[in-house]
């Protein structure tokens, strides 16, 4: 089939894309072949017991200990600080509540902002 030149944008308009996969629902997380649940996840500021250091602790998560290092993973690379996985909570270095909320609102769960 000879391929006819895109000289406009109408043109453009006209192109199929039969070979994408279909759009992913708000809500909706794919991770190893698996659709995660809407979650009610709670953002806590809290430096007790940690010498003074400032940490963000997320509770809340229902489901299994890889689904939770996943996320906790994904929220330490989009904010660009450490962080780990204690007691089914995911503890991030430092105050960046907002930032980690509005993340997790982005990929579809409920977050809300708990504590000073």
């Amino acid at each position: 089939m000879p391929k006819k030149p895109l000289n406009s944008f109408e043109s453009l308009g006209n192109i199929s894309f039969d070979n994408l996969a279909p759009d992913v629902e708000l809500g909706q997380l794919i991770n190893d072949k698996k659709i995660l649940k809407i979650q009610n996840l709670e953002a806590h500021f809290s430096n007790k017991g940690r010498a003074g250091k400032v940490v963000t602790i997320i509770k809340g998560f229902e489901g299994d200990i890889p689904s939770l290092k996943s996320l906790a993973k994904n929220i330490k690379t989009y904010t660009g600080t450490g962080g780990t996985v204690k007691n089914n909570e995911i503890i991030i270095q430092g105050n960046c509540r907002d930032k980690i909320i509005n993340y997790l609102i982005k990929i579809g769960h409920k977050a809300k902002r708990i504590g000073g």
